[in-house]
């Protein structure tokens, strides 16, 4: 026997003791199976038809390669799901970015043009004022001709200065107007519903409270505030907060924070705003009247949250409101705080 039917003998061993023992047989194998009973009723001394042997050696050399190559496609088709899987996600990437850009040029847009209308204003008026300083000085030399002339021209120098009053007035509140309307909403604010999952003591601070809070983010947030002094940390554990979340990450003695902490305070007491018990981690804030998506991150330069601070406040009956309009989140509950009538505005923790 050769080389190659040694090979293949081993490798067909195993596959005939199994073929063997297996109760549904194909034809091919109750014939081969025949085959070896009157191979083995024959008498010891004899020897096995190569012919057979080759065939026999070739038939199990053909099965092990029907193993492989359906181990093969069955692995081939475990990897096409996958790829399959994998493409509908990064599909979906696609189009959530796509959307963000959508979004973000719709906003510098609208910005461009309320910039362009506050230039053109504002060259407007300014050539209005240049037209009207020639008249003044013509005025002012026609006065040194004649007392008549002066009297003429006296009450003609006064209006136009009436003139020259209102229309600098006009343009200083056209100005105003438009400064008033490019003044930042709460809709730039990211603010959003989060739940504390552990408080510890900062390590280098005996004031300051380091909280990892969720957000329905892949990880928490860590958060400093400078609550030690108010509310112990079982206190806070599982509470629902209210969280401004698109501020520019910083770090507070070492720590570094990557949210802001709203609390409802005055003179004496400072508390965590509380949300709806139905509201879940990551639910954002919204307020009627003030459609609109939240800035990616604030800018620090413009100071919108210190612009929009003095407007955050709490009514009479403890909801925290934005110019009288409540905190709201999907599920419409109004937005209340367990601290009522004493409090007149918010503001971050960190901040005090």
């Amino acid at each position: 026997m050769s080389a190659q039917h040694c090979e293949s003998a081993l490798i067909a061993q195993p596959l005939l003791s199994f073929l063997l023992r297996t109760d549904a047989e194909t034809p091919n194998q109750t014939h081969t199976r025949s085959a070896v009973q009157m191979s083995d009723n024959r008498p010891h001394g004899s020897r096995s038809d190569p012919q057979d042997q080759d065939q026999m050696m070739e038939y199990f050399t053909q099965q092990v390669l029907f193993l492989k190559e359906k181990a093969m496609l069955q692995a081939s088709v475990r990897e096409e799901k996958k790829l399959l899987v994998e493409n509908s996600k990064l599909k979906k990437d696609i189009d959530d970015l796509k959307k963000l850009l959508h979004d973000t040029q719709k906003r510098k847009a609208v910005k461009l043009h309320q910039e362009r209308v506050l230039t053109a204003t504002i060259a407007s008026k300014t050539a209005l004022l240049g037209e009207t300083t020639p008249l003044s000085q013509t005025a002012q030399s026609t006065r040194s001709e004649t007392s008549s002339a002066h009297t003429r021209h006296d009450g003609r120098r006064r209006r136009e200065r009436r003139g020259l009053d209102a229309a600098h007035l006009n343009s200083s509140e056209s100005a105003c107007a438009l400064m008033r309307e490019q003044k930042p909403d709460v809709s730039r604010l990211d603010l959003r519903v989060g739940r504390i999952l552990d408080v510890r003591k900062h390590p280098d601070s005996v004031s300051l409270y380091v909280q990892e809070v969720e957000l329905g983010e892949p990880a928490p947030r860590t958060v400093v505030s400078g609550l030690t002094n108010h509310m112990p940390p079982e206190q806070l554990v599982g509470r629902l907060v209210v969280l401004l979340c698109n501020v520019r990450p910083v770090k507070v003695r070492g720590v570094q924070s990557q949210a802001r902490l709203l609390c409802a305070v005055n003179q004496e007491i400072m508390e965590p705003l509380t949300p709806p018990t139905a509201a879940q981690p990551g639910d954002r804030i919204t307020f009627q009247n003030y459609p609109g998506e939240p800035e990616k991150e604030l800018n620090p330069k413009q100071r919108i949250w210190e612009r929009l601070q003095p407007d955050l406040c709490t009514d009479a009956k403890g909801v925290a409101t934005y110019k009288g309009v409540a905190f709201e989140v999907e599920i419409k509950a109004p937005f209340p705080s367990h601290i009522v009538l004493v409090f007149r505005r918010l503001q971050s923790v960190e901040q005090l």
